[in-house]
């Protein structure tokens, strides 16, 4: 009778399918993941650049064709190709479209990672020291797949006139995928827990530091671009006006000075920390000094400030940067507390160092050549730019580590546990002639059995 019984170990139809979704071919569905994260956002260009023909005279002038080769184009120059625009080479990355690639590179190999997490051994046979190839195979394999995409397309959008370089298209596509897209695989695959469990606590509190002061650092530097714009905003509408373009041209110079607004969040950056940015060259803009020649009409160029003697309170504007580190530091030590003084300056130091590190690569990846003659540079000083990151980020980032210990540590139930020993309490160890209500009340005559 036992034997006609079911099989209750035996997994249910719910749980096959989901033991199916986690081990989808991985040689298969990689390459093909890859080429779905480069192919998406080539597409949201090519459809913007077709938008902009038709809003050019209604299409009147050239095919659709040619919207299609100039958003690709677009999609190209974000990742490093450069183009040559009336014999002018312009190398200028459009960060705007970059953050969306990473974005998508990101969102796509964190799917990927999902659907191949039943590959390899379990989390006991790694723990044990198998090795584990399913992460680095779906990394080579997405990053095929996007690269293959890359190389198509600039076969395809390229012409003698504009000539986009395909090697530097490779390399940074090589370089997105292993920043984003294999962290993100291995985050949605499990591995990443697995791996960073026997990580010490020190550089997970120091990465934590890092990435707090990145993003307060990028949006205090937005917040000052937008002061500075909304200051002179009377002088970007008078450029616009000056263009004399129409409704189809003013739209699509909202949405050119969109994809270029975080090239201008880290100029802006490189302007607080003191060295400053160029926008042409012999040209200088810094809290110090203040050289700027003509410029072209673009309404963003609005927010740089006059040529000739800066006021006396934009010196003291270098002086964010730490205040940011520190409040970047203080905050990230609130989720990796430690009441070890050397812990706290390690963290908030090194993490701040390395934010001072990461800004200094975003200062590189945004300027870059826009146009012929002295436009051929523009950008930020990124080498004084990197100096100036490490020291102040690295300062106030060992400020706001050791005051976050002290005040961890005064908080601390230890400390809690030294004040309360301190506190002066009855000492019932004490004769009792010391107290004469006691001495009284201890020699008082005890009453007879027979009394009332």
């Amino acid at each position: 009778m036992t034997a006609l019984m079911p099989d209750r170990t035996r997994p249910s139809a719910g749980e096959l399918r989901r033991d199916l979704r986690h081990r989808r071919p991985l040689f298969l569905l990689a390459p093909l993941a890859g080429a779905v994260a480069a192919a998406a956002t080539l597409t949201v260009c090519m459809a913007l650049g077709v938008t902009g023909w038709f809003l050019t005279d209604a299409g009147a002038h050239g095919t659709p064709r040619d919207g299609l080769r100039v958003g690709a184009l677009a999609w190209l120059m974000a990742h490093g190709s450069g183009v040559h625009v009336g014999g002018a080479l312009v190398t200028a990355m459009p960060l705007g479209i970059t953050l969306v690639c990473g974005w998508a590179t990101w969102r796509i190999g964190h799917r990927l990672g999902d659907s191949i997490s039943g590959h390899g051994p379990d989390a006991q046979r790694i723990a044990d020291g198998e090795r584990d190839w399913t992460v680095p195979s779906a990394a080579l394999l997405y990053t095929a797949g996007y690269v293959a995409v890359g190389v198509v397309t600039s076969t395809l959008a390229a012409t003698a006139a504009t000539a986009p370089d395909t090697h530097r298209v490779v390399l940074f596509s090589i370089l997105l995928c292993g920043v984003l897209g294999a962290p993100a695989i291995a985050i949605g695959s499990g591995r990443a827990a697995i791996w960073t469990a026997t990580l010490p606590e020190s550089v997970v509190a120091t990465g934590a530091v890092c990435r707090r002061v990145v993003r307060l650092w990028l949006l205090a530097s937005l917040v000052a671009f937008a002061a500075a714009l909304v200051t002179d905003f009377d002088t970007a509408l008078n450029v616009t006006s000056q263009l004399h373009t129409d409704t189809g041209a003013n739209v699509q110079l909202v949405v050119v000075s969109l994809l270029v607004v975080p090239n201008a969040v880290v100029f802006s950056g490189s302007y607080l920390l003191g060295p400053g940015f160029t926008v042409g060259t012999h040209t200088v803009v810094s809290p110090a000094v203040v050289t700027i020649g003509a410029l072209p009409m673009f309404p963003l160029l609005a927010a740089l400030p006059d040529t000739g003697p800066t006021p006396p309170w934009t010196s003291a504007l270098i002086t964010v940067a730490p205040l940011v580190a520190a409040l970047g530091a203080m905050r990230a030590q609130r989720l990796h507390p430690t009441y070890r003084w050397e812990e706290g300056a390690l963290h908030g130091c090194g993490g701040g160092m390395l934010a001072g590190v990461v800004f200094g690569v975003l200062a590189l990846l945004s300027g870059g050549s826009v146009g012929p003659g002295r436009m051929a540079d523009v950008g930020p000083l990124v080498g004084s730019v990197l100096v100036h990151g490490v020291t102040a980020f690295g300062i106030g980032g060992l400020v706001g580590g050791l005051v976050a210990t002290w005040w961890q540590r005064r908080r601390s139930p230890s400390s809690r546990a030294r004040v309360l020993s301190s506190v002066p309490v009855d000492d019932t160890s004490a004769p009792l002639d010391d107290d004469s209500d006691a001495t009284q009340a201890t020699l008082a005559p005890v009453p007879d059995e027979d009394s009332p």
